[in-house]
């Protein structure tokens, strides 16, 4: 069997490191043609908030279609699925998480707090040896007065 993945991410800001902001993110892969990860569970907590695949995507930046086709794998992936929808109409349409699917997010933020905090100490260790990088001040750029006040 294969062991999940876990990813080690660390946000680069243009002008260097993020030194508070080292972060562990677990993705757990099924296979090389599924996987769960963060995205895939903050879009279901969002169809949970929001009773909506549309609108979960919206909340995300996502383009319906791709929240669509991340539900659509997710169903796919599981024995049960994990979002149900009802069709519009009148009352317009819906979605939303089923007893498993809610299983299923538990169960991956509960996975994910466990890794956190077994891998604290190392992810301090990679914190310490990250290279520090200062912003490098921007200089205002040099005109001259004639070049300022010209005519165009």
């Amino acid at each position: 069997m294969r062991q999940p993945s876990v990813l080690i991410s660390s946000p680069f800001s243009g002008a260097g490191w993020l030194m508070s902001e080292v972060r562990l993110t677990v993705r757990v892969d099924f296979g090389s043609e599924r996987a769960l990860g963060p995205g895939k569970i903050r879009l279901l907590e969002a169809v949970g908030r929001t009773g909506s695949i549309s609108q979960a995507g919206r909340s995300l930046d996502m383009s319906y279609r791709r929240a669509w086709l991340l539900i659509d794998d997710l169903n796919q992936c599981f024995r049960e699925p994990v979002v149900t929808t009802q069709s519009g109409g009148a009352q317009g349409g819906g979605a939303a998480l089923t007893p498993f699917g809610q299983e299923l997010i538990a169960t991956y933020r509960a996975l994910e707090a466990r890794a956190v905090t077994a891998v604290k100490p190392q992810l301090r260790e990679l914190e310490d040896a990250l290279r520090q990088r200062t912003r490098k001040l921007q200089r205002p750029l040099k005109t001259s007065l004639k070049v300022a006040t010209a005519k165009r």
